[in-house]
């Protein structure tokens, strides 16, 4: 457990701000000769007004002249440095400070640490905090920002305990910037905990009132996917502001809960008369609406954006492109691209991926080398972007002349997600010995991304022996995950190895995991409908049944055949399909051919990856019923119509 101090009782104005105080000078510098005080130049103003100008290097000319520097001086050159982003010249100017006595100011050592911070030089504002006699909280909070930002998180948490150690009280920035440190890094159980610990800190000390560090603490436990206890801050916070509420959407938006950040949208909407929903909010109910495929939705929201003037803003125009391409309408989105006067490189991994989830690889190819020719330089994002187009395309050799363009043209050295990406590649078009050499070949750890990309290809080609060995390394890196139990049950299943169904099955009980359901989202109307079984209360599930049940019969006769190799259990061939018809993707289909118009198309959207029973089911469904249907599952979109799917079966 970590010594905590109560808080000083009075607050500073502002974290950059502290008391202008200079070091104490020899009584003698304090005295100054009447003959001499008029006859020296004061060049201070001067110095200062050619930084504002952005002279820098004058200004230092005359630095060299002036004897007096004041701290308002050194203050304006060490931001004149930063600005100008020379590090050289920042050295020069410490250099300068320290001989002339005010390398123990604070306030100047806080500016001094966070020029080195913006500089990318950490290692010299640690030498400027560890040469710092008197720290005062200004001069610590300085650097646990500057290694916060740099994704230094463990060694911020480190610094804090020494803090705490020595007595130093914590001021309400301390408290964001060790929040923000748990997770700065890896978010590990461990910093989980010490999260936890600061929170209960900052509730003995009475100190929820201030909207910052609760704001933070549920940007905090959203990062580690723990909505319950972001929900709970949130509730109690006493005073909510824009960020606040954005905070919270977010949190429901990136961890699978995208109807309750909707819902927590049309509430902040009403309770907030006095401060409108920002760019940062609108980010996160795209986001929201393109998880459900919500195209009605979205088109309101987008609506919105209009009215507010936000349709300029980068991260707003790349989530409107995402939006709409994950809505099934990939035209509008590269419509809104088109139309762009400005694009930065999120703007193309927004078009990229776009293309990439409807399966056209090449187009998304022929977008990055668009990007690379109008001189926009490539991010890690772009290329798992890029290898996950390929992925779902079958662009095998042009994803692997891709990879080793990496690092040898772009300077990007392959990541887990990078590596995870061929190995998906080569394992969807069953070169499964190839991916495997990958992973044996890796310098860095693979990780269960790695590993769940290969358990899913043997999914897909019923690879028993790498399965096992995926599984094997996935148990350990993921113990409560009960998805890698599942696709490995799969396997055995299709494989016809039923006792070993049964043990697998037998591990998930013994250790209490529960597979996520299978879950279809439609909207209707404007309003989106959630599908999970055929036992979920539903106005309309014995029309939904019996109308299932009329198609299939007739599809029968024209040579529909279900596929109960799906189905996990040793039962005869009318109970498999009975359970079939069950899967939630088939009831949210009859519920769209019951409650949308003829020429309407039907929209679903499923969390898990679609079964090869209702993949096939659906196609039959589209040329049957004369209906244009869109399926995105948890990799791709497949678009039906006339008995064809958009992917070929590749998938």
């Amino acid at each position: 457990m970590w010594a905590f101090h109560t808080p000083q009782p009075t607050q500073p104005p502002s974290l950059f701000n502290p008391p202008r105080t200079p070091p104490k000078l020899p009584s003698s510098s304090l005295t100054l000769n009447p003959s001499t005080s008029n006859s020296t130049p004061n060049h201070n103003q001067l110095i200062q007004s050619l930084c504002k100008q952005g002279d820098l290097k004058q200004a230092f000319k005359l630095l060299s002249r002036e004897p007096n520097p004041s701290q308002r001086t050194y203050e304006v050159l060490i931001l004149s440095c930063a600005d100008q982003s020379s590090l050289s010249l920042a050295q020069s100017l410490h250099s300068h400070i320290s001989e002339n006595g005010f390398d123990q100011d604070p306030f100047l050592v806080t500016k001094l640490i966070s020029m080195y911070a913006a500089l990318d030089s950490l290692d010299d504002a640690r030498k400027v905090f560890d040469k710092t006699r008197k720290r005062t909280i200004f001069v610590w909070n300085a650097l646990f920002r500057a290694l916060t930002l740099a994704g230094f998180g463990e060694e911020v948490l480190g610094l804090y305990r020494k803090m705490n150690r020595i007595g130093l009280p914590s001021d309400r920035f301390t408290y964001t910037y060790v929040l923000k440190a748990c997770v700065a890094s890896e978010c590990m159980v461990s910093l989980l905990n010490k999260g936890k610990e600061i929170h209960a800190h900052i509730l003995r000390h009475g100190l929820e009132g201030y909207v910052h560090i609760m704001t933070t603490l549920v940007d905090m436990y959203a990062r580690f996917g723990c909505v319950a206890h972001a929900s709970f801050v949130f509730e109690k916070m006493p005073v909510r502001n824009v960020v606040s509420w954005s905070a919270m959407m977010a949190c429901y938006a990136k961890n699978g809960k995208p109807f309750e950040a909707l819902e927590l949208f049309r509430e902040m909407m009403i309770e907030t008369q006095d401060s409108a929903p920002n760019s940062v909010t609108m980010v996160s109910v795209l986001q929201a609406c393109a998880a459900l495929s919500a195209l009605e939705q979205g088109k309101l929201v987008h609506a919105y954006i209009l009215r507010r003037g936000l349709d300029s803003v980068l991260p707003v125009i790349s989530a409107l492109i995402t939006m709409y391409a994950r809505c099934g309408e990939l035209e509008l989105g590269q419509r809104i691209f088109d139309r762009m006067e400005k694009r930065d490189v999120v703007s193309w991994n927004s078009l990229i991926s776009s293309y990439g989830l409807h399966g056209y690889g090449k187009k998304a190819m022929q977008i990055f080398q668009e990007m690379i020719h109008q001189g926009v330089s490539p991010s890690p994002i772009t290329f798992v972007s890029v290898l996950g187009a390929c992925s779902h395309a079958g662009l095998v050799e042009e994803g692997k002349k891709l990879f080793d363009s990496m690092r040898k043209e772009h300077g990007i050295h392959p990541s887990v997600e990078h590596y995870a990406c061929m190995v998906d590649l080569l394992g969807r078009a069953n070169r499964l010995e190839e991916a495997a050499k990958i992973i044996d070949e890796m310098r860095i750890e693979p990780g269960a991304k790695v590993w769940g990309s290969l358990l899913g290809s043997c999914r897909i080609h019923c690879n028993v022996e790498l399965a096992e060995r995926a599984s094997h390394r996935l148990f350990q890196l993921e113990p409560h995950s009960a998805g890698n139990y599942v696709l490995l049950a799969d396997i055995y299943a299709e494989a016809e190895m039923w006792d070993d169904v049964k043990r697998v099955r037998k591990l998930l009980e013994t250790r209490s995991l529960q597979k996520v359901a299978g879950r279809s989202w439609i909207e209707v109307r404007r309003k989106m409908y959630s599908f999970v079984s055929v036992d979920e209360p539903n106005p309309q599930i014995e029309l939904i049944q019996s109308l299932l049940i009329k198609l299939v019969a007739e599809m029968k006769e024209k040579g529909y055949s279900p596929q109960t190799k799906v189905v996990l259990y040793d039962l005869d061939e009318s109970e498999k399909e009975r359970i079939l018809l069950g899967h939630s993707e088939k009831l949210a289909v009859a519920f769209g051919l019951i409650n949308t118009k003829k020429g309407e198309t039907i929209r679903i959207t499923k969390n898990l990856r679609l079964c090869e029973d209702c993949h096939s089911f659906t196609k039959f469904i589209s040329k049957f019923t004369n209906k244009e249907i869109l399926v995105r599952d948890v990799n791709r979109f497949h678009h039906f119509q006339n008995g064809v799917c958009s992917c070929g079966d590749y998938w």
